[in-house]
């Protein structure tokens, strides 16, 4: 069974992660989404919201599975014999960034990464521009799937 990772902090999910989900999805038997736990960062859901959002808009994909970690990612890749990790590259700065890690974590376990170039539609979409952005009011319904912009909406709205 081909497994891969596609690692983050997914606060909150959006079009750009589930592009490279689902074409990670098309590449591997099982593709787990690792959702990062920092407890060192408040972060606009918590680590259940944003599983369970995930959860809720790939639920299309049944080679998906949704999990937190807290750690070394090669460390989650090892419990589950996970080989490769799937990152999504918006641009050159972020290359640069993921190429040290992905060099550290082949050092580290020898898990394997693979870099998926964004779809350019989303080349300059974060999820950190897209919560300030919707902090702001302006229109973030193109760039976040319904479940995700329902729950910004109420999430914004109570504080």
């Amino acid at each position: 069974m081909r497994r891969a990772v596609c690692p983050g902090s997914f606060d909150p999910i959006t079009n750009g992660h589930l592009d490279i989900i689902a074409r990670a999805s098309r590449l591997y038997d099982e593709v787990y989404i690792a959702v990062m736990i920092n407890k060192s960062k408040k972060g606009l859901f918590e680590i259940d919201e944003r599983i369970e959002l995930i959860r809720e808009v790939t639920r299309e994909y049944a080679n998906v599975r949704v999990e937190a970690f807290h750690g070394l990612l090669v460390d989650f890749c090892k419990q589950r014999d996970i080989p490769a990790i799937v990152r999504g590259l918006r641009a050159v700065s972020d290359f640069d960034y993921e190429l040290q890690m992905a060099q550290m974590n082949i050092g580290l376990t020898g898990v394997e990464t693979l870099f998926v170039p964004t779809n350019p539609t989303y080349s300059f979409l974060s999820s950190s521009l897209v919560k300030e952005v919707a902090a702001w009011g302006g229109d973030v319904s193109h760039l976040v799937p319904a479940p995700v912009l329902a729950a910004l909406n109420t999430r914004l709205r109570k504080d």
